[in-house]
């Protein structure tokens, strides 16, 4: 498919996946949301939230210690190698407790990825979930103004590995949803000017939304994290609309 055809160059609220959703429809946009609720952006609205700010790094490259050295920040590591010398992971739950003040490098398979790439479009990008779903919409409009699109990213998961195909994802369908509903929480169905895409994901959010926790929970992404004994991060990032924070990327990190 072409990129014009795919553009929702029409549409004001867009939606799409990933980094070829994100050339589609982001780059004339006026605003990007990337979506990653298991657990970047989830992780991102937990650390601004308690007075940190947070550097996305694309995962696995080896020049991250260094990039945090010359930041004066910490590096957070995978969530099995955390130690009490290097506390900080990709975990929102442990986030909880970062000292404000706290410059964190967070790499990332796909949330921190899709940043990286969207920050070369020199527009205002913020970190939407679960948790602040209506403070990024309302963050968005802002910097929208009255015209601008509002493109919303879904970060997706991965098959077989970091380099497999993407993996459409139930949890950042429902986080991009509950944020195009609070782009337009009145309208009963898609407002003016939204876009198929981005109209089933709020439908998607709106069917959801009473048994939110339950369907997170169920998820693949959720299963395998309760699997591994990250419950807690499930049920964080699971949450909606208890955060009234809206982390925009500023000079490289994500702050308030």
């Amino acid at each position: 498919m072409s990129l014009s055809a795919a553009g929702q160059s029409e549409d004001a609220y867009r939606f799409d996946w990933g980094s070829e959703g994100l050339y589609a429809i982001g780059q004339d946009a006026a605003v990007i949301v990337i979506v990653d609720v298991l657990s970047f952006s989830s992780a991102v609205d937990v650390a601004v939230s308690v007075g940190g700010s947070v550097y996305p790094y694309p995962l696995g490259d080896p020049d991250a210690a260094a990039f945090a050295l010359n930041k004066g920040a910490a590096v957070a590591v995978p969530r099995g190698d955390v130690t009490s010398l290097s506390p900080w992971s990709l975990s929102p739950y442990s986030l909880r407790l970062l000292p404000t003040g706290t410059g964190l490098v967070l790499p990332s398979e796909n949330g921190a990825s899709l940043v990286c790439k969207a920050a070369t479009f020199g527009l205002p990008i913020l970190a939407g979930c679960l948790r602040n779903a209506a403070a990024v919409a309302r963050r968005a409009l802002e910097l929208s103004g009255t015209n601008g699109a509002i493109a919303v990213i879904g970060a997706g998961e991965r098959w077989y590995s970091a380099s497999g195909p993407l993996r459409p994802c139930a949890e950042d369908l429902l986080g991009a949803g509950a944020i195009l509903c609070a782009l337009d929480p009145s309208a009963a169905v898609s407002p003016p000017r939204c876009s198929p895409e981005a109209a089933t994901a709020r439908a998607a959010f709106a069917s959801a939304r009473y048994r939110l926790v339950e369907h997170v929970s169920r998820t693949a992404s959720a299963r395998e994290l309760i699997s591994r004994g990250w419950v807690d991060d499930v049920g964080l990032s699971a949450a909606l609309n208890v955060s009234s924070t809206a982390p925009i990327l500023c000079n490289g990190a994500f702050v308030q």
